[in-house]
This record gives structure tokens, C-alpha cells and sequence, in this order.
């Protein structure tokens, strides 16, 4: 018995930004065009292993549509295992989409600006699709380490004040953070024994009352160092100043790593905690809910006092993870599905305002802005003049079709994938579950904040909006690079195309979801994986002693 080469895919997503991270670390930085070829290439390569897990698990080639890799060759729960499944290789094809659009708009300037650029961007691709592949929360932690410190030296990238205030804030809170991870590990392993998360939903059934009281407490202080990362309130106030400050490329990524956090709770949430958990069957979950309502109102208000673009968007980054983790808390399966929809979409669209915030900046001034606010506050009003047909030049045109699109995803305005998103999430909430007779007081709530958070996204972007491309009377038009302005037009192409194929993408989704609630398969899967057998060593004779 071995392994076929279709299997050995799953490890791919590790050994490739690791090999090239290393690779890239001796070149120096006068080869730039060398050093970004060969991240380009990698990346590439993620993307096409991603999309080879994702059409593989949902064809089953795998049983259930899940694979397991036995690392080292030692069966679970002793070894380290890595699965892959729909949630994960859609991460996985979302990480490698979202790296690739940030690469290439930091062609020009950013991944110049410092030393070894892109081997610290692969190290946090690296650790990003670690943490989607592992399952094993200690092996989760070594992933989202390497992610993390790969991520410190990326927005100190290109450093200024502002940047090394910011990411020396950064930087403490993610490190209390993972001193809490080990705690949270430790108290776990005490109780019940494993680290292995198929195997830790086996066990929780069949703990006493007080190993269960002490797993939970073990629970909340590793769930703790989720939620920092997933900006949930009051946990998530390091955001909106990081994202102002981080380089554009890096900020996008920084988007991505906020959702890799949700990833986390979901995955974690679901098979640990399902029906089949005993005593604790559903820990967490209203916490969750509600932590995520107050985060979503936290991330509405934020965003309605914002004036600066960075925390504009780091307040809409806290609104999105808010719905996410209040979907997670509600446990509905049709509205994980709808959850995960709108993930995609708010995910590409906040990366690519991201990446557009920097190229608005240069149309930007001091003195127009502070005008444009001072004719908003006492009322002044233009004259209309007369026009005088002259189109608008193609940058200002990108600009600000760019900035429409992005403000119609991020508010959920139609026809585009942010509307089908939370248009989905209405109708999982008004539909509710087998076990409920009529729509319930979380339902309304939930649906009224996504709608008024909708509104205040959609005031702060026309604001903004208004102030920056229509207020500043005749504006030259800025240059825009090929490398700069593609990046932003694939991932609003990308949510187009998730909007016209929203039928199939909702059928993938729901077959993800389903698969999840169905937590035995995962356990029964990952702890009965075989390890593939030695060669052979023939008994020697006594005649050839």
C-alpha cells in the first residue's frame, strides 16, 4: 500500500511558500524581478493545489469529501494530521487569491521599500494555509506563530512613526494572545489528554462533570486568543489603527488573517461542541452570538466616526467579522452557508479597498478635504456649471468605478455578491430551523443590525466617497500602473463572477455545511486514517550469519 501522488497535494500548500520563503532569502535585493517571478510562481502553484483539493473533495474523491494526511507517517492522535475538506480548500483557494492580488500591486514600491519583502510574505502564506489544513490545536498554534511573526515584520514593512507605534501595539497584543493559546492548550491536554481535535470531540461526550467544567474553562481562555484575531468586541481595538498604517499590500493580507481567526471558531465550534458534545453540546454559543452583535455594533459606530479611509475600512473588517462570528453563534446550518457566501464576497472587496485606498490618496489634499467638510457643515452649496463635455479621464474613471464597487460589496447594496450575501442571511433568518415553530428574538435582532450596519457602511463610503472623488473641484488625474490597478479589477471581477454563479457556489456551500454538522464523519475519518506499512525485510538465514 502507498500513497498516490493525488494525495500527497494536501501537503503542498505548506512545503511550497516554505520552500520558496527559504529559497528567496539569500537573493539579494538588487534581483528584485528574480525574487518576484519566483513568488509569483508559487503563488500560482497554491492557487492551482487549491483548486485541485477543492474540485477533488467535492467530487469525494476522498471518503465524505474528506482527505487526511498522516504526517511523518504516524496515525492520529499521536501523530499530526492535516484535512483538508470544502471549507478548507476554499480557504485555501481564498488565501491564494487574495495573495496573489496583494503581490503583484506591491511590484513597483512595496516589496522594495525593505528586505526580504517576499520571503515574509510567503512565511505568512505559509502559516495562513497551516492553520486551515492542521487538525491539531497545538500544531495550530505553531501555524498561527509563524503566521503571526511573519505578519509583525510585514507592517513594519517600509516603517515610519505611525508604523512603529501601531505594530509595536500590534505586536503585544498578539503575543498576550498566544500566551493565552498556550495556557488554553495546556488545560486542555490536562483534561482530557489530546490535542487532536477529532479526537478531542470523541472524549468530551464521556467526561465527568468536573474535567467538563475545566475543558470549558480551557475552552474560553484558547477561545480568547481566537477572537483577538477575529477583532471580535472588545478584543478587536487594535485593528482599525493597524489596518490605517499597514502598507496597502499587507493590509489587504491582514484582512484575510481576520477571517482565518472566524475560520477557526467555525471549525473548532462545530466539531468539538456539536449535539453529539454531552454536557457541554453548545458551549459558547450565545457568547458568540451576542459577542458578535455587540461587534457589530461596535464596527458600525466606528465606521460612522471615521474620517481616515485605513479606519474606515478597519471598522468595516469588525462589522464583517461581527455578522460571521453571530452566524457561527446562531448554529443554523442554511445560515452558516449564507455566512460563509457572504465571507467571500465582504473578504475580496475589503482587500481590494485596501489596495485602492493608496491610489484615491493621490488625488487627495489636506486643504480640499478641509474644505469639502467645511461646506458640508454650514450647508454651502456648489453654483451647477455649465458643462462642458469633457469626459473623465481613464484613471479618475478606474478610481472611481473602483471605489463604487467596493462601497456597493462592503455596504450590500445590489446587484453585486455583498447583496446576494446578506440578502441570503435574511432569508436563513426568516426560515427557521426544525426545532423552532416561528422566527425568535435572535433572528430579528441579528437582521435589524445587518441592516442597519448596511446603512451605516453606506453613509460613511458616499461620505467619503463624496468628499475625495466630487468635492475637489478639478483634480489631475494620478498615474496608475498596470501592476497596481489589476490587482484591485481581478478581485472585483472575482466578485462579479461570485454574484452571476451564485446558484453553484450556494450548492458547494451547502454541501460544505452540511458536512460540517455532521461531526462524527470527521472524527471517524481523521482517527481511523492508516499509516502506510515499511518495506518488507527479509529474515536472514542461519546459513548467512
Amino acid at each position: 500500500m502507498t500513497l498516490s501522488w493525488i494525495h500527497h497535494l494536501i501537503l503542498l500548500p505548506i512545503v511550497l511558500p516554505l520552500v520558496c520563503g527559504a529559497a528567496l532569502i539569500p537573493l539579494h535585493m538588487s534581483r528584485h524581478q528574480l525574487k518576484f517571478a519566483l513568488s509569483m510562481g508559487a503563488l500560482l502553484a497554491q492557487a492551482g493545489v487549491a483548486v485541485a483539493l477543492l474540485v477533488l473533495a467535492d467530487a469525494e474523491y476522498w471518503p465524505d469529501g474528506i482527505g487526511v494526511y498522516l504526517a511523518a507517517n504516524w496515525a492520529a492522535p499521536f501523530g499530526i494530521a492535516l484535512v483538508v475538506d470544502r471549507l478548507a480548500a476554499m480557504m485555501l483557494l481564498l488565501a491564494a487569491i487574495i495573495g496573489i492580488a496583494a503581490l503583484l500591486f506591491s511590484l513597483v514600491r512595496w516589496s522594495r521599500t525593505g528586505v526580504h519583502f517576499h520571503s515574509l510574505f510567503q512565511f505568512m502564506l505559509m502559516g495562513i494555509n497551516g492553520a486551515c489544513l492542521t487538525h491539531d490545536l497545538f500544531n495550530l498554534f505553531v501555524f498561527f506563530e509563524v503566521m503571526l511573526a511573519a505578519s509583525y515584520g510585514l507592517v513594519l514593512h517600509g516603517y515610519n512613526v505611525a508604523r512603529i507605534r501601531a505594530g509595536m501595539q500590534y505586536i503585544a497584543i498578539n503575543l498576550v494572545a498566544s500566551l493565552l493559546f498556550l495556557i488554553g492548550l495546556a488545560m486542555i491536554y490536562a483534561t482530557a489528554g489530546t490535542l487532536n481535535m477529532a479526537d478531542l470531540a470523541g472524549r468530551v461526550a464521556s467526561l465527568g462533570s468536573d474535567e467538563s467544567s475545566l475543558l470549558t474553562i480551557g475552552i474560553t481562555v484558547l477561545a480568547i486568543a481566537f477572537l483577538t484575531k477575529s477583532a471580535m468586541w472588545p478584543f478587536g481595538f487594535w485593528l482599525p489603527t493597524t489596518y490605517s498604517v499597514a502598507s496597502p499590500p499587507v493590509a489587504a493580507m491582514l484582512v484575510l488573517m481576520t477571517k482565518v481567526g472566524v475560520y477557526v471558531v467555525l471549525r473548532v465550534w462545530l466539531l468539538v461542541f456539536s449535539k453529539d458534545a454531552g454536557a457541554v453540546a453548545g458551549f459558547g454559543y450565545e457568547v458568540l452570538f451576542w459577542g458578535g452583535i455587540v461587534t457589530i455594533v461596535f464596527g458600525a459606530i466606528g465606521m460612522l466616526a471615521s474620517e481616515a479611509p485605513g479606519r474606515l475600512a478597519g471598522y468595516g473588517a469588525i462589522v464583517s467579522s461581527g455578522i460571521l462570528l453571530a452566524v457561527v453563534g446562531y448554529g443554523q446550518a442554511s445560515l452558516v452557508a449564507a455566512g460563509l457566501f457572504y465571507l467571500l464576497g465582504s473578504t475580496m472587496a475589503m482587500a481590494a479597498f485596501m489596495l485602492l485606498i493608496e491610489l484615491i490618496e493621490r488625488i487627495r489634499t489636506p486643504g480640499s478635504t478641509l474644505l469639502a467638510v467645511t461646506m458640508e457643515a454650514f450647508g454651502i452649496e456648489d453654483a451647477p456649471g455649465e458643462a462642458v463635455g469633457i469626459g473623465i479621464p481613464g484613471s479618475l474613471a478606474f478610481l472611481g468605478l473602483g471605489f463604487a464597487g467596493c462601497a456597493m460589496i462592503i455596504a450590500g447594496l445590489p446587484p453585486l455578491s455583498g447583496f446576494v450575501g446578506k440578502f441570503s442571511l435574511f432569508h436563513a433568518l426568516l426560515q427557521p430551523g426544525p426545532a423552532e415553530s416561528q422566527v425568535g428574538l435572535m433572528s430579528w435582532v441579528l437582521l435589524a443590525l445587518i441592516l442597519v450596519s448596511g446603512m451605516a457602511a453606506t453613509i460613511s463610503l458616499m461620505r467619503f466617497g463624496v468628499r475625495t472623488l466630487w468635492a475637489q473641484g478639478a483634480v489631475t488625474p494620478p498615474r496608475l500602473l498596470v501592476s497596481e490597478a489589476t490587482p484591485i479589477g481581478l478581485l472585483l471581477l472575482l466578485c462579479v463572477m461570485l454574484t452571476i454563479a451564485a446558484g453553484p457556489v450556494f450548492a458547494y456551500l451547502g454541501r460544505t455545511v452540511d458536512t460540517l454538522h455532521r461531526p462524527t464523519d470527521y472524527v471517524e475519518r481523521v482517527l481511523s486514517a492508516t499509516t502506510i506499512p515499511g518495506p518488507v525485510v527479509p529474515a536472514r538465514t542461519g546459513a548467512g550469519r
